[in-house]
């Protein structure tokens, strides 16, 4: 089975230019070099980078200079401490995986994709020197199972575009229900040798995300340990009203390493039957979590990874309700990062 090599074992950047305030401190001084050697010493070989378009464009999508000046240094910094880097779109003008965003209309709008082109085929001109440390994700996290095939027509305009610059640059792209490993089959088949599918993995929801504010159905109060039986997390997950499509096709018992293999199955067979790479892209704990749960967590979905070669980012290295650099990891975090 093809490999993502040189990113097997990463963590997300998240918060530094996506998902925070814009202001000038948060993208000057939330991530600095010494992060980089930080995670260096962890023993990671990638760092994902999620970004978003109004660091870049503006309204009228003319292009903003500094946005360029923070990717430029992050890519830099991996450069002198032996770290490959993912750029990945978090939001495109007209879509955000979080409704919060207010971002519409972009898989049926030809000036909204018109914009996201622009921007990609920049990124391109800048940065595809890079090719033998640096991939790029084309956007982070389709929703609507009914974007597909517009998602896949764009994927397929985009990547023409950046292969006018590169054609071995690798170029990720996920599909819908927010990159989910059972959607990927619908993705359109790898333009060519350089095209790596992914997937993001919180399962079982209920652990994971267990308190999260951001889900409607799920108490703030709500926790949950792990491991525990299957049957169990399944009980939960009905009651709070969460999908059940966490425990599709598994069987009962005490949840540890097989249930992740089971859940990553579906992955392994597209990848095989496509011969493409697979990558995960987000995974992680929610910071309410019990650090000893998480560290066990880590452990069981790594074994998983490891069975299937599949290259992974853990979400997230700072804040972002999931920080494993943050203090509620710190009697863990040294033997936690042996699993990333």
């Amino acid at each position: 089975m093809k490999k993502f090599d040189g990113y097997m074992h990463g963590i997300d950047l998240g918060g530094w230019l996506s998902q925070c305030d814009y202001s000038q401190d948060r993208l000057e001084n939330f991530i600095t070099e010494q992060d980089i050697i930080k995670i260096k010493s962890w023993g990671l070989d990638h760092v994902r980078v999620p970004v978003d378009y109004n660091i870049f464009q503006n309204d009228d999508s003319s292009f903003i200079e500094s946005g360029f000046g923070y990717v430029q240094k992050c890519i830099d910094w991996c450069g002198k401490h032996g770290l490959n880097m993912i750029l990945d779109l978090h939001k495109t003008r007209g879509f955000s995986f979080d409704k919060g965003e207010n971002e519409r209309n972009f898989f049926n709008d030809s000036s909204l994709q018109q914009a996201f082109y622009e921007l990609w085929e920049e990124f391109a001109r800048r940065y595809v020197q890079y090719n033998d440390r640096l991939a790029f994700e084309l956007l982070n996290e389709v929703t609507d199972p009914g974007y597909i095939d517009s998602w896949n027509s764009i994927i397929s305009k985009t990547v023409s575009i950046i292969r006018k610059y590169s054609k071995d640059i690798k170029i990720i792209v996920g599909s819908y229900w927010n990159n989910s490993l059972d959607a990927m089959k619908d993705l359109a088949a790898p333009a060519d040798e350089n095209i790596v599918y992914t997937f993001h993995f919180y399962d079982p929801l209920i652990f994971t995300h267990q308190g999260a504010y951001w889900i409607d159905e799920m108490p703030r109060d709500f926790r949950l340990s792990y491991p525990e039986n299957i049957s169990l997390y399944q009980q939960k997950t009905k009651e709070i009203g969460l999908d059940l499509q966490d425990f599709e096709h598994i069987s009962d018992g005490l949840i540890g390493a097989s249930y992740f293999e089971e859940r990553m199955s579906e992955a392994k067979r597209v990848s095989e039957e496509r011969d493409v790479a697979v990558y995960c892209g987000e995974y992680g704990v929610i910071n309410l979590a019990d650090p000893g749960d998480a560290l066990r967590w880590y452990k069981d979905i790594s074994a998983a990874f490891e069975k299937y070669g599949f290259g992974r980012a853990a979400w997230s290295y700072k804040e972002m309700d999931y920080g494993l650099s943050d203090e509620h990891l710190s009697g863990v975090i040294d033997e936690l990062v042996k699993y990333l």
